[in-house]
């Protein structure tokens, strides 16, 4: 009878935290006072994000239950000038911010469990490539540590929670900054850490390193049709049962309406919307968002029939 209340007892919480956090994604306060958009894509609270100077652009994030949001902002869409992760912060009442977390580090990315963040940049010795991880404490965020160094290419790290981290990488094959040969990779952490290309059903010939996983890995978003000035389309791949992936498919005319950078793409904690990055030029390139969940379905419907 006493683990009957006890497992009944779990259970209500749990009910409860997931009714809290789907409450607030479906409330006014939600996505920073934003409208959502349907399948048209939309800019984001453009001028919430930029208040001073430079551009909002990458990929963004929201915290798991919808009340913090960090993104990218610098001077420049190709170079680091200026560049810092900058977020926003619902207090109860109102979203405050923007606030700096980190000054020379972009593209934050929260651990399966929320506890801490990965991002890359940092100081760089012109040989190696790293990541870096900070963490939640009581007043905020440590300041970033090494959380992985190599002497070939890293970019845009993902975890899972399998315990495997996806990243776009070269190997071994060539220099940090030759972006010819990067693939969408795997690791985990490990002695030592192996990463291995996820293969050619999804690599091409270009460079392969922008993508968003799920964290069930279930399903890649990817830019992918890379041309040389890096204007690029978005397409979805699902992971099969034997683990192989699907040919990728076109998220279709809506979201890759020409020629245009399109990088940063996230899928919102509640699946429902999708953020990316899309630049024509530095001066129009800006965050945008559209409604994904049932893009996503109807594209798996294809993929396996």
């Amino acid at each position: 009878m006493k683990s009957l209340f006890i497992l009944s007892f779990l259970f209500c919480c749990i009910c409860n935290k997931l009714s809290a956090q789907k409450s607030f994604f479906n409330s006014p306060n939600a996505w920073l006072g934003q409208t959502p958009p349907n399948d048209t894509p939309r800019l984001f609270a453009r001028h919430l994000l930029i208040p001073d100077s430079g551009i909002a652009m990458g990929r963004s994030a929201f915290s798991a239950d919808g009340k913090e949001f960090y993104y990218d902002n610098a001077m420049h869409w190709f170079n680091a000038m200026g560049l810092k992760i900058r977020y926003f912060k619902f207090d109860g009442k109102k979203w405050v911010g923007p606030m700096v977390l980190h000054r020379g580090y972009h593209t934050p990315t929260f651990s399966i469990d929320g506890k801490s963040m990965y991002l890359a940049g940092g100081q760089g010795d012109g040989r190696h490539a790293f990541t870096w991880i900070s963490h939640r404490n009581k007043t905020g965020w440590t300041e970033p540590k090494l959380f992985l160094k190599k002497d070939f290419g890293l970019y845009d790290l993902m975890p899972t929670q399998s315990g495997t981290f996806y990243i776009g990488s070269n190997t071994d094959t060539g220099k940090t900054k030759d972006y010819s040969n990067y693939d969408f990779c795997t690791f985990k952490p490990g002695n030592p850490d192996v990463v291995k290309s996820l293969g050619p059903v999804i690599n091409t010939q270009a460079f392969d390193g922008d993508f968003y996983v799920s964290p069930d890995e279930s399903f890649m978003i990817i830019s992918y049709k890379e041309k040389p000035d890096y204007e690029c389309e978005l397409g979805i791949t699902f992971r099969k049962p034997d683990k192989s992936w699907t040919v990728p498919q076109n998220l279709g005319p809506l979201i890759n309406d020409g020629d245009a950078h399109r990088w940063g793409e996230y899928v919102t904690p509640d699946g429902k919307y999708m953020f990316y990055t899309k630049g024509t030029d530095e001066k129009h390139c800006h965050i945008y968002w559209v409604r994904f969940d049932k893009l996503k379905e109807d594209l798996r419907r294809k993929a396996f029939q």
